[in-house]
């Protein structure tokens, strides 16, 4: 056989320009769905590099377009379909618009959509995109009046007061999370290796109140000591930089190194955040198709987006059972 075989036709896939082949949602101001995929190809990059990953969100879409026929199937990452009964499906927002040049205005631009779909009681699930993109994010979730705990989920821990002259971009992420009245806790696993932060970094994050849980202690000691620090009830945000996975399952980010998460590990951390507290928003960020080995980086990340998609609807449903449950009791 001189071409590969077709995995979307053995399977009975049509095309589909959105994620899963989930429905399109046009207007933010109307969203009604459990999630909603929303493709952030650039915030603010750093001259030396551009807007590298910008090829991101799309190559999500493509990753997964083989199993569009097959949404309503068993799940076994799940324990079934991957939107249950009465659970409200996911749905993809496309891309926001975004400049090569106008850092701001894309800050904003992501900032105005997370809030608008917050605003309609809808997790967003960025997908980015470099790693910039929390910050906005971040921000956004402040207009609920809520406090959040963050858990990054991440090979570098992002507290740079700075990078090449930039205060907003991938390196620090953190710090400026850290600096929100709204986030009441950082709790940050994965880091292994070298990355961009100086030791005097790492001890500010400590004195801020940071809990760190390495990739070797997750390695070691599993991921029960992660979940034991977000408080139960906890307002939780997802920040996952996929080169916390490691790059044998995921070589489509520009920072590999060994030692990796695996991909049970961090949909583990995903559901039981769920578990412990209730997941507010989600982020996927340094996703470039470009380096990727042969789609197999695409097939993990999108299956945990997907995985994530279902998660998120469960919530909704749980929460939607208990405002029921809640208003027959108050009778």
């Amino acid at each position: 056989m001189i071409q590969k075989p077709d995995l979307a036709a053995l399977f009975g896939a049509t095309a589909a320009s959105t994620f899963l082949g989930l429905d399109k949602c046009e207007d933010l101001s109307r969203i009604d769905a459990s999630s909603a995929y929303i493709g952030v190809p650039c915030a603010t990059p750093y001259g030396s590099v551009g807007a590298y990953a910008c090829n991101g969100p799309e190559s999500l879409r493509k990753a997964i377009a083989s199993l569009t026929a097959n949404i309503d199937r068993h799940n076994f990452d799940l324990g079934g379909p991957t939107f249950p009964a009465g659970a409200k499906r996911a749905v993809d927002c496309g891309d926001l618009p975004w400049s090569d040049s106008d850092f701001a205005a894309n800050r904003e631009t992501i900032r105005q959509a997370v809030s608008a779909v917050v605003a309609r009681g809808v997790v967003p699930i960025l997908i980015g995109g470099d790693d910039s993109i929390p910050i906005p994010m971040l921000d956004a979730m402040g207009d609920s009046g809520k406090t959040y705990t963050v858990l990054q989920i991440d090979a570098h821990i992002d507290w740079r007061e700075e990078h090449m002259g930039e205060r907003l971009g991938l390196s620090s992420n953190m710090r400026r999370a850290s600096e929100m009245a709204h986030i009441g806790k950082i709790i940050q696993v994965g880091a292994r290796g070298i990355g961009s932060a100086h030791s005097d970094d790492h001890r500010d994050a400590l004195a801020w109140g940071v809990t760190f849980h390495t990739a070797r202690d997750v390695h070691r000691d599993g991921i029960g000591p992660v979940l034991a620090a977000i408080e139960p009830g906890a307002n939780v945000i997802l920040c996952i930089d996929i080169d916390a996975l490691d790059p044998s399952i995921a070589p489509n980010t520009i920072g590999r190194a060994p030692g990796g998460l695996s991909y049970f590990t961090v949909l583990d951390l995903i559901q039981g955040a769920a578990d412990r507290g209730h997941i507010a928003a989600v982020d996927f960020a340094e996703i470039m198709p470009e380096v990727d080995v042969d789609g197999l980086g695409g097939i993990t990340v999108s299956r945990l987006v997907a995985a994530t998609m279902g998660i998120l609807a469960r919530q909704q449903l749980a929460d939607t059972d208990a405002g029921k449950a809640s208003g027959a009791a108050a009778v």
